[in-house]
């Protein structure tokens, strides 16, 4: 029997755990693949606090899983397959074994809607990026398209727009889904270029993006653009798969919970990227798993 078990090994994850045993909990922390999660992903991180020189991201997540480690906090690899929340005990199902615990914390993140395309895979983190705030900074005085056209998208124009010598807005309607007030802010700034009724339909470059091929989605006319920098913002799926009709979720698929994490169901707490919330960063995450541990500890000693 555990007092926690937390389920997904990103910053929300390892944050939790590492609140979590230094509170003298029984704690067990499963991972399905690799530390970090997302974070994992990015090559150079600039923006969370305490490194003056940017950190690779599978680092720090290194580093976040060896101090949950040092406090006592158990962790495996292994893929849960179904949970029971229900009730004063809950029940983690694995591929491998069956685990019992006073409270759950599900931190499975999210993953970013990709575009598809064969080159994408290749170019992650050498001019292809998901996160505009996370790594806006290596294109500084650069030309960098942005994918999308909701509020996210508008928003990393904007951002990028401060940072880069020009910004492409690439989306395949005739008008966006964002909110009026930031298309009023993205339509008065001259360095935003909006291609409309486009879509991406290939990525140039060998080593590093040097630009991409766009097609009119009325006339299929084709174009080419030179980019060193694409940024992806058409979405992202919440890895919410194992909870689906246990726990309130929103429309948009995220779980529901309070400024506690708590779930609707008791002893079953939310995290990070999973989680409905305004603002994705890894720091939001870490300030979330230390949250969702702390209301833990108080539910199993009531």
């Amino acid at each position: 029997m555990y007092d926690v078990i937390i389920i997904g090994g990103g910053p929300a994850g390892y944050s939790a755990a590492l609140y979590s045993a230094r509170a003298n909990l029984k704690t067990l922390l499963f991972e399905r693949l690799f530390s970090g999660g997302q974070m994992a992903t990015t090559e150079f991180m600039e923006n969370y606090p305490g490194f003056e020189e940017p950190i690779n991201g599978f680092d720090l997540a290194i580093k976040m899983e060896n101090q949950a480690r040092r406090f006592g906090a158990e962790i495996m690899i292994d893929e849960v397959i179904d949970m029971e929340l229900e009730g004063s005990v809950k029940t983690v199902k694995t591929l491998a074994a069956e685990y019992k615990s006073k409270a759950i914390i599900l931190a499975m993140g999210g993953s970013p809607k990709e575009l598809g395309l064969p080159e994408e895979s290749l170019l992650k983190g050498r001019g292809i990026s998901y996160c505009a705030t996370c790594d806006g900074s290596f294109y500084k005085d650069k030309t960098v398209a942005v994918i999308g056209g909701g509020d996210t998208a508008v928003e990393d124009a904007l951002y990028l727009s401060r940072l880069c010598k020009k910004v492409y807005l690439i989306h395949r309607r005739d008008s966006l889904r964002a909110t009026k007030s930031l298309q009023v802010e993205l339509f008065r700034n001259k360095k935003v270029e909006i291609v409309w009724d486009s879509v991406i339909k290939g990525i140039l470059g060998d080593q590093a993006v040097e630009g991409m091929n766009i097609a009119n989605v009325k006339t299929n006319e084709e174009t080419r653009i030179d980019v060193e920098g694409i940024f992806v913002a058409i979405g992202a799926n919440p890895n919410t798969g194992l909870v689906k009709g246990k726990v309130r979720i929103s429309d948009e698929g995220y779980i529901v919970t309070d400024e506690e994490m708590k779930t609707d169901i008791p002893g079953v707490f939310a995290c990070g990227d999973i989680r409905q919330k305004a603002f994705r960063q890894v720091i939001t995450a870490a300030a979330d798993g230390a949250i969702a541990a702390y209301s833990a500890e108080k539910h199993i000693g009531t």
